[in-house]
């Protein structure tokens, strides 16, 4: 299997957890579904088409944590739509703006490893990415945080089958993991993430995803994984 891989970086980022409303948290990492609305803009999909295109089952994606998480929060002025009140003027007893704490991801940055079965697609989104370009301005999470990124390469990636310890550097499937061997000087974490959607923009999967803080490797026992020989990378895919 080959695989396009290509760092994604920005000043902040939020990817917000479906359970907050009125003060929105992220989670730690780019979940999958995100990461479709973000191929889908590098590739020009319009918002209702993306998802016919790039979904589980035509689309393998690995993430790397290269940043450590940190977070922050900053104010951010929203329109005051109480009463249904859409026009961001002042009128008595309607502020035109409502500031809502966001939290916000500090500096993130994240590997991504991803194939397309479709080679037409496959090899548009290679060329974009050999060329620095893009069709519509990738961001993560929210339109105000516009993103950049840096092209790796195509590499092939190799299914390895082995009944022992090995580092793995991507993020890791919970459920993909039958025996950890943990460093206690590193900071493990796990989440509970998005992982699928449908074209009606309803999640159909979440996962608990297992990685470290860091972005360093996770020593553990898996059933298989995908090594990237060029890179001296092991990953899965979620």
């Amino acid at each position: 299997m080959n695989v396009l891989v290509f760092d994604v970086w920005a000043d902040y980022g939020h990817f917000k957890k479906i359970y907050t409303t009125t003060s929105p948290l992220t989670y730690d990492i780019m979940p999958k579904t995100s990461i479709y609305g973000l191929l889908g803009a590098m590739l020009g999909f319009g918002r209702d088409e993306y998802l016919r295109h790039l979904n589980g089952k035509t689309t393998n994606i690995a993430l790397r944590i290269l940043n450590p998480i940190k977070k922050t929060y900053f104010g951010l002025n929203l329109i005051n739509t109480k009463g249904n009140y859409f026009i961001p003027i002042k009128k008595k007893g309607h502020e035109p703006r409502t500031q809502i704490r966001f939290e916000l991801l500090k500096n993130p940055k994240y590997r991504l490893y991803i194939n397309i079965k479709d080679d037409k697609l496959h090899n548009k989104l290679k060329n974009l990415l050999e060329e620095h370009k893009t069709v519509f301005t990738p961001y993560l999470g929210l339109s105000e945080l516009i993103a950049n990124f840096k092209f790796i390469g195509e590499f092939e990636a190799v299914n390895q089958k082995i009944d022992d310890f090995v580092e793995i550097h991507s993020v890791v499937r919970r459920d993909y993991i039958k025996e950890i061997s943990f460093d206690f000087e590193k900071e493990y974490r796990f989440e509970k993430i998005p992982n699928d959607i449908n074209e009606e923009r309803i999640t159909t999967e979440y996962i608990d995803i297992f990685y470290e803080r860091s972005g360093n490797p996770i020593k553990c026992k898996l059933d298989e994984y995908w090594e990237i020989t060029n890179l001296n990378e092991n990953i899965t895919f979620t």
